[in-house]
């Protein structure tokens, strides 16, 4: 997009905020995670072959336990294979393995290269496409095997799915696709903005064996991540500070930006338009791969032929991340209700009957889309299940609400500027990004953590001052579905070479309750490229509030226009952010709300 000068040394731009789903405000979630969240107990009446060793094309060797039905005369079932390729050592999915095997299919846990038993060096993300499509036909030629062979799993499992199906190996039969992390989106940065949170991955993927203890203590790295944030360390050396030196860290400090590095990993256009196996994409509202999940989804509907996009169903949730695989009715204190508990380990088994058994289609999959609508209001006790044809019809014409205030006075939840279904004539807003001000950080991020109340929370928004800006909307005048993908256009100018800009979507509820709904960021330098669902009270406000990002779990952007991740104190410049509703620069949020059937509200 071009930029106009406007004065000196001052860039007036057009800045497209385009969606990424709920993530609760200033706590990144896991990206690529395990889920920590198992299934029920495990069935005992399966067989096991343990150390199974898979050879590669490059004689490395990777590690598979291997979960079989039982038969009456001990000898290999003949089913479809179902298997998972994780970082995170095959035992942690134990139960799945159980179930899947209790239920008819071979299943095998296996290791990536460099982690458990397998052969080779761990580097994340980048082995997966041609291994994947090694451990298929490997797997194929099993005497256990019919022939068929389909993929488990989520987060990076999901990433992985996606990364064998595109190297097309003949005898994959299906995917299902979980919480798909996605290269180059939301890993290892998110619109190429560093998390802190990778060196807490990295950790937990350190070496050969779990490190789930260390990765799980969240006090210690809250810690960590709060002294370096203080110390105003730079990014590039967090892997020292934390006391891991990290390869894998260094080397994705390398490509700051979406490259060929990243490229390499997912598909491109040409093979989502050959990519014709049936797909089932699963994600979540709370789920902070999110983005990189319904990046697959659009990619693979936008350029597959007609017959492909018949075969690919989605589904999302009200999830979390780790409850896309198990579902829980709670998140953050944001309450879904009883219909969110969905059994997914048997709708994977139907589905996997459907298109590998001649079994029929699962019941749940009424159409192509699947949702979760929220009830009004938190008790979540009317939250439902909805179905579209297609995602692009159900959040076609959203309704745009303009930005703007009473004498450019918005700094803050009680003296906030406003929404407004009329474009306004004039004004502009303004906010201080300061690098050196550490208050946000000590004061409310750095806090004692409030997980289980996260989503309702108010502390931050209710400690943005000069350094943001936040917009209230009219009570709604009835209640109303929210369905979809916010998307913020800001007119902004600003007075450094860089910085970054972070909105937040909350609802406000008659009562004062507030729940997240929405945010993203950006990095202004990435504006031109980079190479879901709940119901609105009648009677809430609207709250969006703009800010710079200053905070322990992302990379500082000190405003400087360098190398970000080799930025510190001394790179600091205070950045003033204008933000511009007039009728010619029309600052607005686009929001994906709809009217309820009479007979609903």
């Amino acid at each position: 997009m071009k930029t106009q000068p406007l004065g000196c040394a001052v860039l007036f731009a057009a800045l497209i905020v385009t969606l990424v789903l709920a993530v609760f405000a200033q706590r990144p979630l896991p990206a690529p995670s395990p889920s920590p969240k198992e299934s029920p107990p495990a069935p005992a009446d399966y067989d096991l072959r343990w150390g199974v060793k898979i050879p590669l094309r490059d004689k490395v060797e990777l590690n598979a336990t291997l979960y079989l039905p039982k038969t009456p005369d001990g000898s290999p079932p003949k089913t479809p294979v179902v298997f998972t390729l994780t970082p995170y050592i095959s035992d942690t999915y134990h139960s799945r393995g159980a179930y899947f095997a209790a239920h008819g299919y071979v299943f095998a846990l296996v290791d990536v290269r460099g982690r458990g038993n397998s052969g080779g060096d761990f580097e994340p993300f980048a082995n997966e496409p041609r291994d994947g499509h090694d451990v298929v036909e490997w797997l194929a030629q099993q005497p256990f095997c019919d022939g068929k062979v389909a993929m488990w799993g989520g987060s990076y499992a999901g990433f992985d799915q996606w990364a064998t199906a595109k190297e097309f190996p003949p005898h994959l039969a299906t995917i299902v696709p979980a919480a798909a992390a996605h290269p180059g989106l939301d890993y290892p940065s998110l619109n190429n903005v560093g998390y802190l949170y990778d060196m807490q991955w990295f950790t937990h993927t350190t070496g050969r064996t779990a490190q789930q203890n260390l990765f799980g203590d969240s006090k210690f790295w809250r810690t960590k991540f709060l002294d370096a944030y203080k110390k105003h360390i730079a990014f590039s050396t967090l892997d020292s500070f934390v006391g891991n030196p990290s390869k894998n860290f260094q080397r994705i400090l390398k490509h700051p930006a979406v490259d060929i590095y990243y490229d390499a990993m997912v598909p491109t256009a040409d093979q989502f338009k050959k990519i014709s196996l049936p797909i089932l994409t699963i994600t979540g509202q709370y789920d902070a791969d999110e983005p990189g999940a319904m990046s697959y989804y659009r990619d693979h509907i936008a350029n597959a032929s007609p017959e492909a996009r018949a075969k690919h169903f989605l589904i999302i949730g009200p999830w979390d991340h780790p409850g896309t695989r198990t579902p829980t009715d709670e998140v953050g204190g944001v309450k879904f209700g009883p219909a969110a508990i969905v059994d997914l380990n048997d709708l994977h088994c139907h589905w996997y009957d459907w298109t590998m058994k001649n079994g029929t289609k699962p019941q749940f999959l009424k159409d192509q889309v699947a949702y979760y609508l929220l009830a009004a209001g938190n008790t979540g006790a009317n939250g439902e299940w909805k179905y579209a044809p297609n995602f692009a019809e159900l959040v076609a014409n959203p309704k745009t609400f303009y930005l703007d205030s009473q004498n450019g006075d918005a700094n803050g939840a009680f003296r906030s500027g406003f929404l407004s279904d009329k474009q306004p004539a004039e004004g502009v807003d303004q906010f201080v990004n300061d690098p050196m001000d550490t208050s946000r950080g000590e004061n409310v991020e750095g806090v004692e953590p409030k997980d289980k109340t996260a989503g309702v929370d108010q502390s931050f928004a209710l400690c943005i001052g000069k350094d943001g800006l936040v917009y209230h909307s009219e009570p709604l005048q009835k209640e109303t579905p929210f369905i979809g993908c916010p998307k913020v256009s800001l007119w902004v100018s600003i007075d450094t070479p860089d910085t970054d800009l972070q909105c937040d979507l909350y609802e406000i509820q008659p009562d004062g309750t507030s729940v997240a709904l929405w945010n993203d960021f950006r990095r202004l330098r990435y504006r031109e490229s980079l190479r879901e669902a709940s119901r609105l009270m009648k009677g809430s406000r609207l709250r969006l509030v703009v800010y710079s990002p200053n905070s322990i779990f992302w990379q500082k952007n000190y405003n400087s226009g360098g190398v970000v991740a080799d930025e510190t104190a001394k790179d600091a410049r205070t950045a003033h952010v204008k933000v511009y509703h007039d009728a010619q620069h029309a600052s607005a949020i686009q929001l994906p709300i709809r009217e309820l059937p009479v007979s609903q509200r």
